[in-house]
This record gives C-alpha cells, structure tokens and sequence, in this order.
C-alpha cells in the first residue's frame, strides 16, 4: 500500500465492501454527485461497462462494489489523474475487472470497440471555459469544458453503445435543454430523470438522467431526492439509498 500511495495524497474508505480510493487534497476531489451517480445506475452481471472522464475512478470502483459486472473501462485524459485512478484499483485488487486508460474520450471510437458497450456512465465537466485562466490546472479541467464538452461526451457514448445500451449521465439543471436536445440529436432517448435538491426549501442542484439508445419517447420524472432535512442532517432517502457510502458535509456542490 505505501508504494501505490504517494506522500502528498490521502486514501478515503468508501465504506462498501472494504473499498477505498486514492485522493490528492490538493485536486479535484469526488463529491457526492458520483456517489448520485454511481447509485443511479442499474448494472446487469455481464454488462460491459465505460466510465468517461472517471478522475479517481470513484464511480468504476463504487460500480464494482455495488454489482458483480466484471467488465469495466474507464478513460481520463489527464494523465497523473488516470495513474491515480489505476492505483486506486491495484490497491483494491480489481485489475480483473476495471481496466483505466489514459485517453482523450473523442477518441474512443478509434481505439474501443464501436456499438459493443451496454452501459455508459459519465460525471462531465459542468461549467463553460470562459474567463479561465489556467486551463491546464487539474481542478479546472474537471470543472470546465476545456478538454471536452457536453456534446463529445454524448456523441462518444452513443458510437459506443449497443443498441438499447444505457447511458448514466450527471450534470446541472441548467443545461437540461442543452443536455436533451443533444442526447435526441445521438438518438439517445431520455428515460428516467431525477433531480436533486439540497433541502425541501431550495431549487435543484443536480440532475440524474438515464437514456437508451434507439429507444421510443417516454420519459419518467422520478421523486426528487433531498440531501439535507429541516436540521441541517441527512435525509433518510440519503441513507437508505447510499448505505454506509461516505459523503461528507459541505459538499462544495451543494453550498
């Protein structure tokens, strides 16, 4: 274990089945939007599944944990992120499951098999470049569009999926008209979506949306889910729906 964590990083217990991750404080951390997300998904034994843009591999590892699928791919572009995500699964021991590849995801469909994937998953950058300075900063890059934007993540999920193949997305209610229009664009028909509030009395913060490709129009607006109650604690669909998984308080997306 301390040859697969470097000094300056952390290992955070995930709390499920004895998984940890590996984490620089000083980057872009996980928060709870992955841990949305990771739950949101519904996998098959035999799904074979891609994470695009994973960072960590928070949601690969979460997914291994919370199903028996023995066929994930995860890509990130940036490289010292995706030798972190690749440590994170060594030090798991689930090398036979999740294979991390440092790749640009707008070329995936030169280097992965097209139309052969059954799930995708996603937690894109949610904010648009403009008047950033550094656009290299790991943080931004993972906040930001600068590498990638909604429509190459949409696009590259759709050359990959099998048909009636299941795309896992998370994102922000503000670009719900951007993130529709461009699914329908790549025929991947909005499903299921679910939005996500910080307390009762407070627009939603998040977005949970499932899409199927090919499939025919019908689109299901689930309860939404509430993080904190009245007392600033918790809700129980919180609870029920992560188990022990780790969230912590303040949450930079929900301040």
């Amino acid at each position: 274990m301390e040859n697969l964590v470097y000094e300056y990083e952390r290992v955070d217990d995930l709390q499920i089945n004895n998984l940890k991750v590996i984490q620089n404080p000083k980057g872009f951390c996980f928060g709870i939007d992955a841990v949305l997300l990771a739950n949101f998904v519904g996998l098959k034994k035999n799904a074979k599944v891609i994470d695009l843009g994973t960072g960590t591999g928070i949601i690969p590892i979460l997914l291994a944990g919370k199903s028996e699928t023995s066929h994930i791919t995860a890509l990130e572009i940036q490289e010292e992120v995706a030798n972190m995500a690749q440590r994170s699964v060594k030090l798991n021991g689930l090398e036979d499951r999740i294979k991390i590849l440092n790749m640009d995801l707008k070329d995936a469909e030169k280097n992965l098999e097209v139309n052969g994937y059954d799930v995708i998953t996603s937690n894109p950058p949610y904010m648009h470049p403009e008047g950033l300075i550094n656009i290299d900063d790991k943080k931004a890059i993972s906040r930001h569009e600068v590498k990638c934007t909604l429509e190459d993540v949409i696009r590259t999920a759709s050359r990959l999926l099998k048909h009636n193949g299941r795309f896992f997305m998370v994102h922000r209610p503000i670009r719900l008209v951007d993130i529709m229009v461009c699914c329908r664009q790549y025929k991947l028909e909005p499903k299921r979506l679910q939005f996500i509030h910080s307390t009762y009395n407070k627009k939603p913060n998040l977005l949970l949306l499932e899409c199927i490709k090919a499939a025919k129009p019908e689109l299901k607006i689930l309860d939404p889910l509430y993080v904190y109650n009245e007392e600033g604690k918790y809700t129980a669909q919180i609870f029920h729906t992560y188990g022990k998984t780790q969230i912590e308080e303040g949450d930079e997306f929900f301040e």
